[in-house]
């Protein structure tokens, strides 16, 4: 059994800006060297989130979109209330998303469909600094 540890640190502008994780993973699959298991990787911070999508501008634009009505930036929150940061819109949007994802790798590769791209989405109201944890597990 392999377990594997590490870490992507990734720039980001905030307002669900989204960067395509897929290409840092497959290489972080390459360097731990497990041909089967799973693959876990898990955003650290509670403004972001991980999720699959076709990275494609429409897309991507609906998927905003449709978090914006889901939870708008300019809607009264506690959070920001209390803490005044203006950014409880972004902890709402990361709790609905998820700050983690699993996937299996099988004969070396990451089980995604063929449109399917693994994102980061970072929903704070400001420029942040990154660090996307990857575990792989496996033979």
């Amino acid at each position: 059994m392999i377990i594997h540890n590490g870490e992507i640190n990734i720039s980001t502008n905030g307002f669900a800006d989204c960067v395509n994780l897929t290409a840092d993973l497959e290489q972080c699959l390459v360097d731990s060297n497990v041909r089967e298991g799973l693959l876990t990787v898990m955003i650290a911070g509670s403004t972001a989130a991980i999720t699959t999508i076709e990275y494609e501008p429409g897309v991507i634009r609906d998927l905003q979109s449709a978090l914006g009505r889901i939870a708008p930036q300019d809607m009264e929150y506690a959070h920001n209330l209390r803490w005044g940061d203006g950014n409880g819109f972004a902890h709402v949007r990361a709790a609905l998303m998820k700050p983690s994802l699993a996937i299996p790798v099988i004969q070396g590769k990451l089980c995604l469909g063929t449109w399917q791209q693994v994102v980061l989405l970072d929903f704070d109201n400001r420029p942040r600094k990154r660090s996307v944890l990857v575990q792989i597990m496996g033979v």
